[in-house]
């Protein structure tokens, strides 16, 4: 038995192989006993918490954790037989290759959990979500990019030789996708500066219309007349945008003008009737009413009021019970509303 163990292969002897296979049978039985005892009570406690941060730790482990356990049980444990440098090598590579996974799913995951930190703190919307899973994947290709850079720059290619050698070709594409990588930062700036979200009715400029889509370059805009407007989201961040969907109370300012045969007091208690009107319309604040100028053929008043929602068919509808209330009063009382007149003196002179 003594003999067996002693013959040599491959400048090991049988009991080094030995030994190293056993190192490596114990090394996968711990990691089996921590993977099914240990981080199984990990999960049964991290779920009855109430916070996500335990949850993503735990997550971390069994991701991450767990397969570079299971290389560096294989690493050690026959880390002390001679090897061929070509499989040494290939250790290695394997090696780094591992690491440079492990790391950008570390990455990526790190920023997944950031987003979902972000969504839950904006009240879990889904087009948000759906917003953060198109950033997430440009995110994934960035790194796992980066990663394959790093990982063959290890392996002794020249990359930033590669990417000199792209001399002018490298500046032309960079110019090209100026205007792309411009929209992609505005569409950034969208989803977490917030100015306006899928279902919010804006205006633009002489464009206004609903939000449908936000997209990694363009915005859809679905406008009152039916048709839909596409915006490259760099033209939404550099425009005002005028946001109806989060007006909580409506500003109206409206005018309206009485004959300049009404008495002076009639003219009076004009304020005071429009007043009235309004303080008895549900959903209204009242401001001011004032005999605001002397127009070309009226007595002016201007009217402010607030109305307590920011449904446009609400306005048109508390607009129009006020246009009626007015109405009726005025009616009441032989008010007379003005409209163009003109009138025409002649002065007639006798002969001498």
């Amino acid at each position: 038995m003594e003999h067996i163990m002693n013959q040599v292969f491959f400048g090991n002897t049988v009991y080094e192989y030995a030994r190293a296979l056993i190192a490596f049978i114990a090394a996968l039985l711990v990691i089996k006993i921590v993977q099914y005892i240990v981080l199984q009570r990990l999960k049964k406690w991290s779920q009855n918490t109430s916070n996500s941060i335990d949850d993503f730790f735990v997550g971390m482990i069994e991701k991450l954790a767990i397969p570079l356990s299971y290389f560096a049980a294989f690493y050690f444990s026959f880390s002390t037989l001679q090897a061929p440098d070509s499989f040494k090598h290939g250790v290695q590579v394997l090696g780094i290759a591992l690491i440079t996974i492990l790391t950008a799913r570390f990455v990526n995951l790190l920023v997944q959990y950031g987003f979902h930190l972000y969504s839950v703190s904006q009240g879990r919307s889904a087009d948000l979500r759906n917003s953060l899973d198109g950033i997430l994947k440009v995110v994934k290709f960035l790194v796992w990019s980066l990663a394959l850079i790093l990982f063959l720059d290890n392996m002794g290619f020249k990359i930033s030789t590669v990417i000199a050698g792209l001399g002018i070709g490298g500046i032309a594409i960079g110019l090209a996708a100026q205007a792309v990588l411009k929209d992609l930062f505005s569409y950034f700036s969208i989803i977490f500066d917030r100015p306006f979200e899928v279902g919010d009715f804006i205006i633009i400029g002489d464009y206004l219309g609903t939000v449908e889509k936000i997209g990694a370059k363009t915005t859809h805009i679905r406008s009152l007349g039916g048709e839909q407007l596409i915006f490259s989201n760099s033209d939404l961040t550099d425009s005002r945008v005028r946001n109806y969907k989060r007006m909580r109370e409506r500003r109206v300012v409206f005018k309206l003008g009485v004959v300049y045969q009404t008495p002076i007091a009639q003219v009076r208690e004009i304020p005071r009737i429009i007043q009235t009107v309004i303080k008895n319309t549900p959903d209204t604040r009242f401001d001011r009413a004032h005999f605001f100028s002397y127009g070309d053929f009226a007595l002016i008043f201007e009217v402010v009021y607030y109305v307590l929602s920011a449904d446009y068919n609400i306005y048109m509808d508390i607009q129009q019970a006020i246009n009626f209330g007015i109405k009726e009063e005025f009616e009441k009382r032989n008010i007379e509303f003005a409209y163009p007149t003109q009138t025409l003196y002649v002065n007639k002179e006798t002969a001498a």
